[in-house]
């Protein structure tokens, strides 16, 4: 059967490219028996993957049989899967026959085989390896002779790098992957899919059929579509029943997307959020750094400043003329610092610095009696560290609170940890 018979037997509209080699890798493993990963975001139609490989394969007379394995309890999962005895758990009446066993010589489709429970998982593994498998509440291993597709839109690596995945089984599933693309990627694809719903819907409710005018066929191509076709189809199932003027303007179709101001913007991956953290707090790093720096050129300037004037070298009438800057340059430390000042005769503070020579504080020619010691610059490290132990105390020593709390990954602050042996 070629490439066009199948998009018509099965319903599948476009032309993207991604979309063409994920169907002709499907007929190719077809006549096979070799198992099939199908990954994809969440609605982009994965369930359409393996009834194109069951229906082309030498299996197609026999069952087929799709089990969501997100939608199964954790405690009745083995029951349903690989059937279980009488008495076998509280509830169990009767023998009942497992999926295994009822698609034995056929095709069943594992949806969302990312959220099987691990104990499920080996069992699985199993039936993948040696055909075998066990009812619950038995001791008799029963054969079964099935086709195995799975699809996940779970990123598989993470899985199992976390333990909620079994390798080896995900390479046992994994002999061929077939990956079909987002939406989003398919712009070309977009309006015909809307179309072909639109005009589903209209025979259904049997109303008109609505139309798109051009600006609202663009917004639709730049839309970021997070629930991919899904997402689509209840688009046009609510426009077709809510609106009666059926041709669809650019701010009527607004209305039907949520964070439509958004639909230009690409999607932010995992990956990318991730490097846009760190970005932040390498500048944040680097504001620090200058914020310390320009405390310390503050600094230099006033000790330089009060030089001048104790040399004499600066004019009486300057320092009249500038009495107001002097006072806020110099007064504004006595709200937030216990350091003691010298008090010039117009009312104007100076501070006192030390004679490194001499190894005495200095006071300066209008010394008043208050004595004052320099402020020394405070270098980035030192705020670093004060701010991660003033974040620690603050949290009750929680790291993912202190984080949150610091703007930083939970990771980098244990790193900073480590650094300053906190």
């Amino acid at each position: 059967m070629s490439l066009k018979d199948i998009k018509q037997r099965f319903g599948i509209i476009g032309t993207n490219i991604g979309l063409d080699r994920a169907l002709n890798k499907a007929l190719q493993v077809a006549s096979t028996d070799i198992s099939v990963l199908v990954s994809g975001e969440s609605g982009v139609g994965k369930e359409s993957i393996p009834r194109i490989i069951h229906s082309q394969s030498h299996r197609k007379h026999n069952k087929y049989i799709a089990v969501n394995c997100g939608a199964i309890p954790e405690g009745t999962i083995d029951s349903e899967l690989f059937g279980h005895e009488k008495g076998a758990f509280t509830g169990a009446t009767g023998t009942r026959k497992g999926y295994f066993e009822e698609a034995d010589g056929g095709t069943i489709f594992l949806d969302e085989v990312g959220e099987l429970p691990l104990s499920t998982q080996v069992r699985l593994l199993r039936v993948l390896e040696t055909g075998e498998f066990i009812k619950v509440g038995s001791s008799n291993i029963q054969k079964t002779d099935v086709r195995i597709v799975a699809a996940t839109n779970v990123e598989m690596i993470p899985a199992i790098q976390k333990g909620r995945f079994r390798e080896d089984l995900y390479y046992r599933l994994n002999t061929v992957e077939i990956n079909l693309p987002a939406l989003r990627d398919r712009k070309d694809d977009i309006h015909l899919i809307f179309r072909k719903f639109a005009a589903d819907f209209s025979d259904k409710y049997h109303t008109p059929t609505i139309r798109l005018e051009d600006e609202a066929v663009q917004i639709l191509r730049n839309y970021h579509w997070p629930g991919n076709i899904r997402q689509l189809r209840n688009l046009a199932e609510q426009i077709s029943v809510i609106e009666t003027d059926r041709m669809i303007d650019a701010a009527t179709l607004m209305h039907y997307l949520p964070d439509s101001g958004k639909g230009g913007l690409p999607a932010i991956y995992k990956g990318e959020q991730k490097q846009a953290e760190n970005d932040f707090s390498n500048e944040r790093e680097i504001l620090y750094q200058v914020l310390f720096d320009m405390r310390k050129d503050i600094a230099d300037l006033k000790k330089l400043t009060g030089e001048l004037m104790q040399n004499n070298e600066i004019s009486d009438e300057w320092k009249s003329d500038n009495s107001s800057l002097i006072s806020r340059i110099y007064k504004a430390e006595e709200d937030t610092k216990s350091e003691s000042r010298s008090e010039l005769s117009n009312g104007n503070y100076l501070p006192v610095y030390q004679n490194e020579e001499a190894g005495e504080l200095q006071t300066d020619v209008y010394d008043a009696g208050h004595d004052v010691v320099e402020e020394q610059p405070v270098t980035l490290q030192e705020k670093e560290l004060e701010m991660i132990k003033n974040a620690l105390d603050r949290n009750h020593n929680k790291r993912k609170d202190a984080a949150e709390e610091l703007g930083i990954s939970e990771r980098t602050l244990y790193r900073k940890i480590k650094q300053y042996n906190l």
